[in-house]
């Protein structure tokens, strides 16, 4: 799910007299490592009359130098840029090991290519109080850079600042306040003074307005924009250069696309040139805009309220075409619910589980059944079982009476299945199905005690490659390695659980009968599933079709006789 928006930037001089204007280089095109992906760029200039050559600076990024024939009263540049917003994780890298934690020394090679970028330019008092401040103890460079990023968008207030240039860092400091290019100057100072190299950036800042207030925290802008901006990158080995932006205190992300990369903001300005001649009033004008050209539906904002209508309307005419006809539906499959925590996650779009679905559901789930079905029954039970997954995904149900009659009136004899639960004590299961079959009055020797297919995983074992273990971390699929190390650490030879086969007299009460296993055994189906899915079933003695027990659901359009009160069931 994406935004593609068109981005507009137009910067006007005009002079009040005839000039001739010396060539020019314009930094307005985006760099080659940005990240956000950029599907269109023009650049127009004025005068029309010029020639133009792009090249690459030494530090790779895009230039156009631009060489002028005629006088001109008026000097125009215009961009307009079409790019996608996707969600970019600012933290998605890895660091080099020796790199992972700070104070490092950068390799001697790396060093080497880094000198520009390690280059003290300024080191004043109030610099050099501020960065004796910073703790020395060893801690994780991405904390460092977090803390430093924060701590300087805290010290340095923001301002709009028309004048030309960057302030010296002690100007800042003193100040307590600069614009972007001040703070991101400072915190390249800041950061070469600490062993680390450090660039700065200047580059398009594109800020969108959420679909929804944020209920933690700043909402971000009211309406779209976009603007010229500064910020910092520093290079980490391993996860390259990094973007900073002191004035946010945030790392750079989707809406921050570089233009110029170099070593002091003086190569990085967006304009460089001048003019012959006599000394001309100049009058100064600049735009910039930001329009969204299309939207993905997403979760926070699927439709306008006009196609959210439109919907309505045309559900309302479908509804009425059903019901002239007399076409009855039923509507199956489950609501789909997302974390408002990860909305763009992997398990709340495309993945079937995750870390943390299963956790979120049962909070959900406990949360309608404590409002629509006090009184009811929560299910922990195997749901659906796709091709090609190796285990069943999970389902959770609640169970109520549509009269409002209690079904289950303590919850705490329900067994809590979720996924955080210990394991159930070795023993239990024989003892409960033991005491089931005596307050049924059934005989014990209908109570069958389960195992591991030993046949099975024993042949298993066989097909193995000669130079691995069952044990050995070292078989391709997760669930089969932890599988295999389980049972031959001994759960094979131990009982897996235990069975008692019952149904429902037709004249009330419960039966069992006898098992016919091969062996006198009860080896379950291979695989992860609880014991009551691996039953071996198939190996009890043929049955005709004609005489097999089947049992058939109730059809559910028929007429069924009200359910006796919850206390008549109860006595």
């Amino acid at each position: 799910m994406s935004i593609r928006v068109a981005l507009h930037h137009k910067t006007d001089y005009l002079y009040d007299q005839l000039i001739q204007l010396t060539p020019h280089l314009i930094r307005l095109r985006p760099a080659p490592h940005t990240r956000t992906p950029v599907h269109h760029y023009s650049l127009k200039v004025e005068p029309k009359e010029h020639f133009i050559h792009w090249q690459q600076d030494p530090f790779g990024n895009h230039v156009a130098s631009f060489t002028f024939r005629e006088k001109t009263r008026r000097f125009s540049v215009e961009v307009d840029l079409v790019v996608e917003m996707v969600t970019i994780n600012p933290f998605d890298f890895f660091v080099e090991e020796y790199a992972e934690h700070w104070p490092f020394d950068y390799e001697a090679h790396l060093k080497k290519d880094l000198s520009p970028y390690l280059e003290l330019k300024e080191q004043g008092e109030l610099l050099r109080a501020w960065v004796e401040r910073v703790p020395r103890d060893k801690r994780r460079c991405i904390d460092l850079l977090v803390e430093l990023n924060q701590q300087l968008s805290q010290d340095i207030g923001y301002v709009i600042r028309m004048e030309p240039g960057v302030q010296r860092c002690e100007q800042t400091l003193s100040l307590a306040k600069g614009s972007c290019r001040d703070s991101a100057w400072l915190l390249v100072q800041i950061l070469r003074n600490l062993g680390l190299a450090a660039r700065f950036v200047s580059g398009y800042l594109v800020q969108l307005a959420p679909d929804m207030k944020s209920l933690d925290g700043p909402s971000g802008p009211e309406e779209d924009f976009t603007d010229l901006h500064a910020w910092c990158e520093v290079y980490v080995p391993g996860a390259g250069w990094i973007g900073l932006d002191p004035t946010s205190g945030l790392f750079a992300g989707e809406g921050h696309i570089p233009l110029a990369c170099t070593p002091d903001p003086v190569s990085a300005a967006p304009i460089t040139g001048a003019y012959l001649g006599k000394k001309a009033e100049v009058h100064f004008e600049f735009e910039n805009s930001v329009k969204r050209i299309h939207e993905d539906p997403r979760v926070t904002k699927p439709y306008t309220d006009s196609e959210w209508e439109r919907i309505m309307a045309l559900g309302a005419q479908v509804d009425r075409q059903l019901q002239q006809s007399d076409v009855r539906l039923t509507m199956g499959g489950e609501p789909t619910f997302v974390s408002i925590d990860d909305m763009d996650g992997a398990e709340w779009n495309t993945a079937a589980l995750g870390e943390n679905k299963r956790a979120r559901a049962e909070v959900l789930l406990r949360r309608l059944w404590q409002r629509w079905a006090v009184g009811g029954l929560v299910h922990h039970s195997q749901g659906k079982w796709y091709p090609g997954e190796p285990l069943p995904r999970w389902a959770l149900s609640v169970f109520w009476r549509r009269d409002g009659e209690t079904l289950w009136s303590d919850p705490a004899l329900l067994a809590n299945l979720d996924q955080h639960s210990p394991p159930l004590v070795q023993g239990i299961d024989e003892r409960f199905a033991r005491a089931l079959a005596a307050r049924l009055a059934l005989a014990q020797a209908h109570v069958h005690t389960a195992f591991e297919d030993t046949y099975y995983y024993l042949w298993k074992e066989g097909t193995l490659p000669v130079d691995i273990d069952p044990r050995d971390a070292r078989l391709l699929e997760p669930l089969e390695r932890a599988r295999l190390r389980r049972l031959f650490d001994g759960a094979l030879y131990r009982p897996a659980g235990y069975v008692l086969p019952l149904a429902r007299r037709a004249e009330g009460g419960w039966q069992s009968g006898p098992w016919y296993l091969r062996g006198g055994r009860c080896y379950l189906v291979p695989g992860d599933s609880p014991v009551g899915y691996r039953l071996p079933l198939d190996s009890q003695p043929w049955v005709a079709k004609a005489d097999y027990p089947y049992v058939h659901a109730p059809d559910p359009t028929q007429t069924f006789p009200a359910l006796r009160a919850h206390s008549e069931i109860r006595a």
